[in-house]
């Protein structure tokens, strides 16, 4: 009876480590290019209510801060480098992000339908 019930176990737990890896998999990335002090593009739609990833790339020759208040999001990135971050599910709606160093003219939006 252990014997029996250590492998449902098993498989119950393969399964479920299985089953997993397509809801991960199926997680969009963006692409956001800083240089010039601009964001290209400008605005990026994604899907309401998905966790998204953003890959900013900073192409520039100096540093940026990505940065949204809506979002609350936040991150410093070196010349010549990129971060991923991670945008939990988010409603319908814009969502606006600017680089604070270049506030003037690196800014854009997030539209999530």
């Amino acid at each position: 009876m252990k014997t029996l019930l250590a492998s449902l176990c098993a498989s119950l737990c393969a399964f479920w480590l299985v089953a997993a890896v397509p809801a991960s998999a199926q997680d969009a990335t963006f692409r956001l290019v800083a240089k010039a002090g601009k964001f290209e593009p400008s605005s990026i739609e994604v899907p309401a209510g998905k966790r998204v990833f953003l890959e900013v790339v900073n192409e520039g020759p100096g540093a940026i801060e990505f940065e949204s208040k809506d979002l609350k999001q936040e991150k410093v990135i070196p010349a010549g480098k990129s971060a991923r971050i991670t945008l939990n599910p988010m409603k319908a709606g814009t969502y606006r992000f600017f680089d604070e160093y270049h506030e003037a003219t690196a800014k854009g939006t997030i539209v999530a339908k």
